[in-house]
């Protein structure tokens, strides 16, 4: 039969050489044997009775009470693995439920971080051409049509809106750079998609209405300036280049 030193079944278990002493000074796991020297041997039974001990000690109970329960006289050893993997079971399904909860809450704390208020959305913005703004997407596209676009740059948070951002940023300069070609180029015209593409990002643009904004871009002061930080002429420029894109059915 093989017999284990303290050492080794400190080892094999998991637990410390002195937590092995102070269980045989208690009187909770005697060694099976000693050698002459005195030295601590332990067989199968004492590692089974060990099992049990830790499984009691994982179950939170006190040492006193594991002693008397494993060295009552009816203790069943089979009977009491059954009702511990009961227990373990139990633990195991609260605990599951537990990390179901921790997740949940850490999904719902990075969704709050990174979730864009209304306020964010305009932030830098003059509250008035805020109000105007969105009343006149109101007036032109419908409620529904202002509801839709705020919700998706709230979804992708205020790093995304950014980057979004950016890239509107980065074709309107493009188009700039590009204001010296003709309208029907094909560099403009790829640019010019880009431009389409952004757009229906934050609601449908369909041709007539990306030829509506187009115009809106000349005739409207506060549009038109903005294109025309870029380059001067253009909101015309572009205007022109979306009437090519839309006589090519948006190609």
């Amino acid at each position: 039969m093989t017999k284990y030193s303290v050492k080794q079944l400190s080892s094999l278990a998991g637990v410390s050489v002195r937590t092995l002493h102070h269980y045989d000074h208690i009187g909770l796991l005697k060694p099976s044997f000693r050698s002459k020297k005195g030295y601590r041997f332990y067989e199968r039974k004492e590692l089974l009775l060990l099992q049990q001990i830790l499984i009691y000690r994982q179950l939170e109970f006190p040492l006193s009470d594991i002693h008397a329960i494993i060295y009552n006289p009816s203790f069943d050893l089979t009977v009491t693995l059954e009702t511990h993997k009961k227990k373990l079971e139990e633990k195991l399904g609260n605990l599951k439920l537990l990390i179901a909860t921790v997740d949940k809450t850490i999904h719902d704390l990075k969704l709050k971080e990174s979730t864009m208020t209304d306020e964010d959305i305009y932030k830098g913005l003059n509250v008035q051409e805020v109000r105007s703004q969105r009343k006149e997407v109101i007036e032109k596209w419908g409620r529904n049509e202002l509801i839709k676009a705020e919700d998706r740059i709230k979804k992708i948070g205020k790093g995304g809106w950014k980057d979004l951002q950016k890239k509107g940023e980065e074709i309107n300069q493009l188009l700039a750079d590009l204001s010296y070609l003709p309208p029907a180029h094909t560099d403009v015209q790829q640019t010019i998609e880009l431009h389409f593409r952004h757009l229906n990002f934050f609601y449908e643009v369909s041709k007539e209405r990306y030829l509506g904004l187009g115009k809106m871009y000349t005739e409207d002061e506060r549009f038109k300036s903005y294109y025309e930080k870029y380059a001067p002429g253009l909101a015309h420029f572009i205007m022109e280049a979306i009437q090519v894109f839309c006589d090519n059915d948006l190609h």
